[in-house]
C-alpha cells in the first residue's frame, strides 16, 4: 500500500509529532490552515469514515479525545478549537487515511466551505 499516512505512522517518513500511544499519531500538518493544525490517525489503515466497521468505531472516539488532549497540551483548549473530518472527494477529504484536523491559534469563521 502506498499511503502517506500509514508511511508516517509506521515512521518511513519523518514528521513532527505531537502525540503517539499503540493505536494513533498525531503530527503537525506540512500545510497548516491555521496557527495550530494537526493530523490525528488510527495507525490502522482506514480508507474513508464509510470504510470503519461499527465494530471498530471506538477508534473514532480515540480520536477525538486524542485532540482534546493535544488542545489542553498546546494551551488552545481554552481559547477554542475546531475538529474536523473528511470524507471522500466532495466532502474535501484529500488523503485516504481518515484523518481528524485539530485546528486552533485564531478566531475560526464558519460555515467553513
Amino acid at each position: 500500500m502506498d499511503c502517506l499516512f500509514c508511511k508516517i505512522a509506521n515512521k518511513q517518513i519523518n514528521a513532527k509529532i505531537a502525540f503517539e500511544n499503540e493505536r494513533v499519531i498525531a503530527f503537525h500538518d506540512l500545510f497548516p490552515q491555521a496557527p495550530v493544525h494537526v493530523l490525528i490517525i488510527p495507525k490502522t489503515h482506514y480508507t474513508t469514515l464509510n470504510d470503519v466497521p461499527m465494530t471498530e468505531g471506538a477508534i473514532l472516539g480515540e480520536l477525538v479525545t486524542t485532540a482534546v488532549h493535544i488542545a489542553k497540551e498546546l494551551g488552545v483548549a481554552e481559547s477554542g478549537y475546531r475538529v474536523v473530518m473528511n470524507c471522500n472527494a466532495d466532502g474535501g477529504q484529500s488523503v485516504y487515511h481518515i484523518h481528524l484536523h485539530l485546528l486552533a491559534g485564531r478566531r475560526l469563521s464558519w460555515p467553513p466551505g
